[in-house]
């Protein structure tokens, strides 16, 4: 196994471009941990706390994937305290041959993967409008971003962490708040560009503002800033969460792949 990847590992991620969207962009930055053979395997972590992707084929057989257990267990991975971001087929093997170790595994989350070619605007209008952030929001954005780390990834990083990613995401000129007709920040949303695609992310609603379409409508709004500058929308949605999900295929998400989340 090397510890590098190179065009040949982003090929074969093309097969997987959707549900491996993520994976194919963070292996370009720095990682704690990284392993391929170029061919049927690739392995990599950024670092706590977030998951650990294993990307491996369709066709993976069963002696594939316990090369892929063995190569988890041999980095020290497979010991309880992290998360995996892989297919159903190889989430069952894990679960399956993590227990002969005394390792209890389950699936914590399914996940869709979407794409958007041609958005449809939302049936439900919401007062206020779209708002590009500027330096100024700073301390705004970082309210927000820690507010969906607490509520929806259920972990807190330090504010400083938090604050250098509001910068960096202001910086981009790709990040966005709903104002509603007050003039509060009710929601934000980004996108982020990867070659020819745009993720939809850090989608997040104040909790006393649900239920008034603000999310919907700024989506939307991203989503056509995205497609107008040239990329393919796409996004991750918890699968089990139904009404998220109705809210993006409302405004054009058409489903594209599946995968989970073990731990």
């Amino acid at each position: 196994m090397d510890n590098f990847v190179d065009e040949r590992d982003q090929k074969l991620l093309e097969s997987d471009r959707y549900t491996f969207f993520v994976m194919g962009r963070v292996m370009k930055g720095k990682c704690d941990l990284i392993l391929s053979d170029h061919e049927k395997l690739i392995l990599c972590y950024t670092g706590h706390p977030f998951p650990v992707w294993i990307w491996t084929p369709d066709s993976a057989s069963e002696e594939d994937m316990e090369r892929a257990y063995l190569l988890a267990k041999d980095n020290s991975l497979i010991d309880g305290k992290y998360h995996f971001n892989v297919k159903y087929e190889l989430a069952d093997y894990f679960i399956r041959r993590a227990k002969a170790d005394g390792i209890d595994y389950a699936v914590t989350t399914n996940m869709f993967a979407y794409d958007c070619p041609e958005p449809v605007a939302p049936s439900a209008s919401a007062d206020g409008h779209i708002y590009q952030c500027v330096s100024e929001d700073e301390d705004e954005l970082v309210w927000f971003i820690a507010a969906m780390h607490k509520e929806v990834i259920d972990y807190q990083k330090d504010m400083s962490v938090y604050r250098n990613d509001a910068r960096d995401y202001i910086e981009t000129g790709r990040m966005y708040f709903w104002k509603d007709d007050k003039g509060k920040n009710v929601a934000c949303c980004k996108y982020a560009p990867s070659g020819d695609l745009a993720s939809i992310n850090l989608v997040f609603t104040r909790p006393e503002c649900r239920r008034k379409h603000y999310a919907e409508n700024l989506v939307y709004q991203v989503t056509m800033k995205a497609k107008e500058e040239g990329y393919l929308p796409m996004l991750y949605t918890d699968a089990d969460y139904e009404a998220s999900n109705a809210c993006y295929e409302k405004i054009g998400y058409v489903l594209r792949g599946k995968l989970c989340t073990i731990g």
